[in-house]
């Protein structure tokens, strides 16, 4: 997933103050909850992406919505919608989380594959590459998409193994287009 510049650099900004502050931990706990709120939440984010809505009243509806968090955590949402960036707040909020992740070597890992698989299988798949470090922790999420006919298609950070029927079958397109 392509990140934009906008996220990274308040993801950024964020970083650098709560390590400052020493509240990494806590906003990287609630920065997991901003994103899960805000992928769960369509009105909400028709509510932030609609232009003729005052950021004041966007505003006063996130301090409502997010009023559990810490100060530090609201005070970036405020920034955010009052520089116009609402659209974006999810996106600072997975690129914020990413930023730890990186620091602390937590590996991001997606596997996609046509049918729900065993927990058996996936950690067979895992351990069938190098890519995945044994020895480090990773965070796993699961797709299912049944266009890929079968197989699997195994995501590590910015490295991708396609072992999916739907690649093989069009690559044997392919070898026989150019015979």
């Amino acid at each position: 997933m392509l990140t934009s510049k906008v996220a990274k650099r308040y993801a950024q900004g964020l970083l650098d103050f709560t390590n400052e502050s020493g509240q990494t931990a806590t906003v990287f706990s609630e920065m997991k909850d901003v994103v899960k709120i805000m992928g769960e939440s369509k009105d909400l984010n028709k509510f932030f992406m609609t232009p003729y809505i005052d950021s004041k009243k966007k505003i006063e509806v996130a301090k409502e919505i997010f009023k559990g968090l810490s100060a530090s955590s609201q005070n970036l949402i405020t920034l955010v919608i009052k520089h116009g960036r609402e659209n974006q707040l999810k996106n600072i909020a997975q690129e914020f989380i990413n930023k730890v992740e990186d620091i602390n070597g937590v590996q991001r890992i997606t596997l996609t594959t046509a049918t729900e698989i065993s927990k058996e299988n996936i950690n067979q798949i895992l351990r069938s590459t190098n890519l995945v470090k044994a020895d480090s922790n990773f965070d796993l999420k699961l797709n299912v998409n049944p266009k890929i006919l079968g197989g699997y298609i195994l995501r590590v950070g910015d490295q991708l193994v396609d072992a999916s029927v739907k690649s093989k079958l069009n690559q044997i397109k392919k070898d026989f287009q150019l015979n």
